[in-house]
Parts: structure tokens; C-alpha cells; sequence
């Protein structure tokens, strides 16, 4: 490829259709449904886990405390970029010793929050909240301190921050197990690609400063940059025979469910597990179909959660092909030999612990704590993913881990409440002055 074809193709740019690329794993780009009174965005899958049966295993037996939230007229703001956290304002929380935070969550929290140590101090924080320096304390403590005393490190080390107004909308994502296998035969002819080589990043920053943080992804065409395959051309067999197959699926609606999850176990048929990540998607915008089936009247009242979809599609197998291709989003993956599933951090996303969040509002490695209507997605999280959809100020989506009853939860999940962020203490005085 000659880097003068990329330069020419990009000068355009902002005249083109181009979409800028959803950020971190597909899971995260959930349905885009426009709420009036919070600014926030709806879940793929709406019904709530109120309306689910429960597991006794599934309840918070310790939910958390409500959390005041700071009137706007207190907030401070820096700078007029409304696109980050600095930008819609912040103010200092509760003290973090009266949150009540549950000993187990808060030990679970220390874990993640010392695997993502390594990252927090050489990341760029793209929500103007941190600098790398100011994670090094809490990491250098974080390492030896005792995971049965995990309330008092964050107590010691941390204060929490109410960014905007504080209001927060978390949806749910898992990592689900499908049938799969290496070898293609008679009940595997899903294909499931590896990232195809011609497929290009491009970060439009490098080339305008108003369009910094902004990325495209499409493919060389002679001296254009032109957008890649959608998902119908690709299961149209656009990219067959180009040797991309990683491994070959049995049930197509449930491996359009796993892209969606980001990331996923395939059941083989000799018993063993191969386990599949995120490694790239087409650029194509992403969309929702759970919002197109509302709209269009096909879901039935105590259907729109991710398992009445389902339901649906497999009844309606024509029609629910051809909403699923007007999703035009596809997702590309690698083979997981490590931990995992990995995060946009590239750590390991544990099951209850670990969210995704809008790293415009939210330092990536940072502890969240929520306090939602529905009690079990309550306590302390650590933000180590993103999501295509996780967009906006207090937007999160809550990892319930793999399993029936993570599924469950994650397709049901769809709660608004209030969030804090935990920032190394000092944090607040230092951009504020006060």
C-alpha cells in the first residue's frame, strides 16, 4: 500500500459517509435508543431484572447506600469540551468510608484494580481527569495490601468524584458458549474470521485536530479509501477463501448474539473449549436490532429482553435474517489462549467486578461505584473495558461473567441509578484549585 493513496483518501474525510469505529468489543454497542430525560442510551436487551425470575444466588444481600447527588449549580467545570468529564463538570462525592461498600465487592475490586495497575500509569486519560503519575501511590500500595482489608485501601488512597450529574444507565454483557469446531463439516458452516489483513485504522487525529479521538476503519480501493464489506457481503462470502477461519460455528443467530458479547466459548466436539476474543470489526455503524423490532411492533410485552429476541428470530428465521443484516456492524476475532476475555485495557474482564465505560468520562482502571434500582449491579466495579455504544457520562455496561445465569442477568439488565468514580485522592484539588 503506498502511505500517498491513505493521505489523499483521508483529506476528504470529512465529506464522506465514513462512520467513526465503535471503541473496544461489539458487546458494548448496545441498542441506540435516545432517552429524553437523561441523555443516556437503552440497552440491545430493555426488560428488567425485576421482571426476571431470581436465583436467590443473583440477589444483593447488601445493597448499596443511596448516594446524594451534588446539585449542578456546584459542579466545576474545565475548559468548554463537553465530550469529556472535565468539560460537564465535576464535585467531590461522600466520603468513601460512608458508602458502605460490601467487603466481598470491595476485595474483588482490589484484584482487578491491581491487574489494571500496569496500564493506569503509561495510559493516556482521555477524560482530563488523571495523569500517570497520579495512579503510582495506590498501584505501589495496591501490590502487597491484604485483599480481606480491601474497604480500607480505597478509603485511604482514593475520593469519590460525581461527574455530571451524576446519573447513571447500566446495561449488561457476558461471555457466552456456543457450539463450535476448528474444522468445518456438516453441522459447523458458520465461519468465525480472524482480522482480514486489507482492513485499516485510520485515526483521523493524526491529520486535523478537530477531529482528534476520532477513528475510521475501510480498506484501500486503487488510490481510495473506501469502507469494508458489511455484514451481508461477508456472509455472502466476501472474505471466503482467503484462509480467515479460525474455527466454523453451528447456529448463526447465536453466534450473531457472541458478537455482539464481544467475545465468547466455543463447545467443540471432542468436549474441549476454545475460547474466542474481540480482535477488530468493519467500521460499519452498528445497529441495534432490538430497537428496529420495537419500533416495528414484532416483540410481545414481557419479550424485549434478549432472550425474547432470540425467541423471536428462531421462530421467524427468514425475517430475522434479514434484520440481523441490517446490523452492518461485523466482528472479527482472534483465539484466547490466555486469561480472558480481554478488556480494552488488554487485561483479563472479571465476571461482577469489571465494567465498561466511556473513556471520555471515565479513567480506564478506575473504580466505579454504583448504586443502581435494581440491587444486585450495586457496590464497586472497575472500569477495564469499552463498548460501542457505552457513550456519554456515567453510561456503563456491568460484566457478569459466562454461564446460564450470567445470560441471564446481562439480558436482562437495563437499571438506572447514580455513579461516583474513585480517583487517587488529590485528584479534585489539583484540577480545581480548591
Amino acid at each position: 500500500m503506498k502511505t500517498g493513496s491513505l493521505l489523499g483518501a483521508v483529506a476528504l474525510i470529512s465529506a464522506c459517509s465514513f462512520s467513526v469505529i465503535p471503541e473496544g468489543a461489539a458487546r458494548g454497542a448496545s441498542d441506540q435508543v435516545s432517552d429524553q430525560h437523561s441523555g443516556q442510551q437503552l440497552g440491545e436487551w430493555t426488560q428488567g431484572i425485576s421482571d426476571l425470575d431470581q436465583p436467590q444466588s443473583t440477589i444483593n444481600v447488601n445493597p448499596a447506600k443511596a448516594i446524594k447527588p451534588v446539585a449542578s449549580d456546584q459542579l466545576v467545570k474545565i475548559g468548554g469540551n463537553e465530550t469529556r468529564a472535565v468539560g460537564v463538570g465535576i464535585a467531590l462525592g461522600p466520603d468513601i468510608g460512608a458508602l458502605g461498600i460490601d467487603a466481598a465487592r470491595a476485595s474483588g475490586a482490589l484484584k482487578s484494580f491491581r491487574t489494571s495497575c500496569s496500564s493506569l500509569a503509561r495510559r493516556e486519560d482521555n477524560s482530563g481527569l488523571t495523569q500517570g503519575q497520579d495512579w503510582q501511590q495506590s498501584c505501589d500500595a495496591a501490590k502487597a495490601w491484604p485483599e480481606n482489608d480491601a474497604n480500607r485501601f480505597f478509603e485511604s488512597y482514593f475520593e469519590a468524584v460525581q461527574i455530571g450529574d451524576g446519573k447513571a444507565f447500566a446495561t449488561g454483557y457476558f461471555e457466552p458458549e456456543i457450539k463450535g469446531s476448528r474444522v468445518r463439516n456438516g453441522r459447523y458452516q458458520v465461519p468465525v474470521y480472524r482480522r482480514p489483513t486489507n482492513l485499516l485504522d485510520v485515526d483521523l487525529g493524526l491529520f486535523s485536530e478537530e477531529l482528534k479521538d476520532k477513528k475510521i476503519r475501510g480498506k484501500i480501493d486503487g488510490t481510495k479509501l473506501v469502507p469494508f464489506e458489511d455484514r451481508g457481503q461477508i456472509d455472502d462470502g466476501a472474505l471466503a477463501g482467503q484462509g480467515l477461519e479460525i474455527a466454523w460455528v453451528e447456529d448463526y443467530i447465536d453466534f450473531f448474539v457472541l458478537q455482539i458479547q464481544g467475545s465468547g466459548r466455543l463447545a467443540l466436539p471432542d468436549g474441549s473449549v476454545m475460547r474466542i476474543g474481540y480482535a477488530s470489526q468493519n467500521g460499519r455503524d452498528y445497529t441495534g436490532i432490538g430497537k428496529l423490532m420495537r419500533e416495528r411492533g414484532l416483540l410481545a410485552d414481557g419479550k424485549t429482553n434478549m432472550q425474547g429476541i432470540v425467541e423471536w428470530l428462531r421462530a421467524n428465521p427468514q425475517e430475522g435474517m434479514k434484520i440481523m443484516r441490517e446490523n452492518k456492524s461485523y466482528v472479527f476475532f482472534n483465539e484466547l489462549t490466555g486469561p480472558g476475555p480481554l478488556g480494552a485495557m488488554g487485561h483479563p474482564v472479571v465476571g461482577r467486578v469489571s465494567v465498561a465505560a466511556d473513556r471520555q468520562f471515565v479513567p480506564l482502571g478506575a473504580p466505579v461505584f454504583l448504586n443502581m434500582e435494581h440491587d444486585i449491579a450495586d457496590g464497586l466495579w472497575v472500569a477495564q473495558d469499552t463498548g460501542g455504544a457505552i457513550k456519554g457520562s456515567n453510561r456503563f455496561d456491568t460484566f457478569w461473567g459466562a454461564g446460564e445465569e450470567a445470560a441471564r442477568i446481562a439480558g436482562g439488565m437495563s437499571s438506572r441509578g447514580q455513579a461516583l468514580i474513585f480517583l487517587p485522592k488529590g485528584t479534585f484539588a489539583r484540577l480545581t484549585g480548591r
